[in-house]
């Protein structure tokens, strides 16, 4: 089966859905007028319930089927990111500094598709549980939902999401069994020694030396402490320290991220950078705070779900990966995957500008395979 008819007739509404919401962006957990705009075409779709004010701005939607059956939640992220939008589209942002440049739009817009869809036919039993996410960006609102107990409140026993994908063909599905996307964390640490005059070094404690050899022998927890054929980025991205050419600053400031795959990396590479940093701070005689910050786990998908996804999705394109070879961005549906079985695929909208770019538009001929996916996964699921 391909694209479903009536959600192919639904395009042009589709994506006057996206590009409402494209012109009006907001960030984080301050969603609220994108949830009441949801929310809005929920209701006139006659969704059985709505639940408004999860993690600040989020909302959940049940649509039941016919009788008893499975209990399957479909996520999409609401929120855009703070960049001044390129594109030139007539319906680009409306508000300075801020654009969807990560495709939640679309993928607000595909699950309302989905919505419309199976509020009208009900060709399912159980309940669709439609989960409308903030703050995927910023301090992972993926997180709040399932600390403040959706996946309990609602009875949900597997969870879904697509992402758009600006790096694959119009209509292709990618995904993979396991690790799709990298656990990512943060580093900052402030070298502190004595500061003073450039030409009376001695007289000093120079933190500048020993944060250059922190920064080169981090390099070695990838080259020399990871195996070689697993995945792990370790990147300095910040060193801010100095005011004058003659003067030894009394602290220097450096900053970066760690991306990994698996816990036991995740692990290694927290405690390696710790040890480095106390070592260098010894052989140079200076004191180093570091603070070490976990964020969003590894994405990783469950084998069965991520292969009855992808039978799912061949049903609606012919083009399905199934064996996409992992990712070192990051994703807060990873705390979802961590509550539930499920699967994250992403859903090529054709070849152009990266996600997070100041170019990026999400597709609007991508929604109607996004939209027929959520909703077949839904039909199908009960018969599994």
């Amino acid at each position: 089966m391909p694209i479903i008819n009536s959600i192919a007739d639904m395009a042009d509404e589709m994506a006057g859905w996206r590009r409402h919401l494209h012109r009006h962006p907001e960030l984080s957990l301050d969603c609220h007028e994108t949830a009441r705009f949801v929310a809005e075409r929920l209701r006139g779709f006659g969704v059985d319930e709505i639940h408004e004010g999860i993690a600040t701005s989020g909302l959940v939607a049940v649509i039941a089927g016919q009788g008893p059956g499975p209990v399957t939640g479909l996520r999409a992220d609401m929120d855009a990111l703070p960049m001044t939008e390129e594109t030139g589209a007539p319906w680009a942002s409306t508000v300075p500094g801020r654009m969807h440049a990560c495709g939640h739009d679309g993928h607000t817009a595909m699950l309302l598709g989905a919505a419309k869809y199976l509020c009208e036919t009900r060709r399912f039993t159980g309940r669709a549980v439609l989960i409308f996410q903030p703050a995927e960006e910023t301090i992972g609102g993926g997180r709040i939902m399932v600390e403040e107990g959706i996946m309990e409140r609602f009875g949900i026993e597997e969870v879904y999401a697509l992402h758009t994908d600006p790096f694959g063909t119009l209509g292709e599905f990618r995904t993979c069994p396991g690790p799709i996307m990298a656990a990512v964390d943060d580093f900052e640490m402030v070298v502190k020694g004595k500061g003073g005059h450039a030409a009376y070094p001695h007289a000093c404690v120079d933190p500048m030396p020993c944060a250059l050899a922190i920064g080169q022998a981090l390099q070695t927890v990838v080259s020399r402490n990871a195996d070689p054929l697993g995945s792990l980025v370790v990147s300095l991205t910040m060193i801010h320290g100095g005011t004058a050419f003659n003067i030894i600053p009394e602290s220097v400031r450096l900053a970066g991220t760690v991306r990994s795959l698996t816990p036991e990396v995740r692990d290694m590479a927290e405690r390696r950078i710790a040890e480095i940093v106390a070592g260098q701070a010894a052989s140079y005689g200076v004191t180093v705070d570091l603070d070490y910050r976990r964020n969003y786990p590894s994405t990783i998908n469950h084998a069965a779900q991520t292969g009855f996804a992808a039978a799912v999705a061949r049903e609606v394109s012919p083009d399905v990966i199934e064996d996409l070879p992992p990712e070192m961005g990051a994703e807060d549906f990873s705390y979802m995957l961590e509550k539930r079985p499920g699967a994250f695929l992403f859903l090529g909208q054709g070849i152009g500008p990266s996600v997070h770019h100041p170019a990026f538009d999400f597709n609007d001929a991508a929604a109607p395979y996004g939209a027929s996916f959520f909703s077949r996964l839904i039909e199908t699921r009960h018969a599994r």
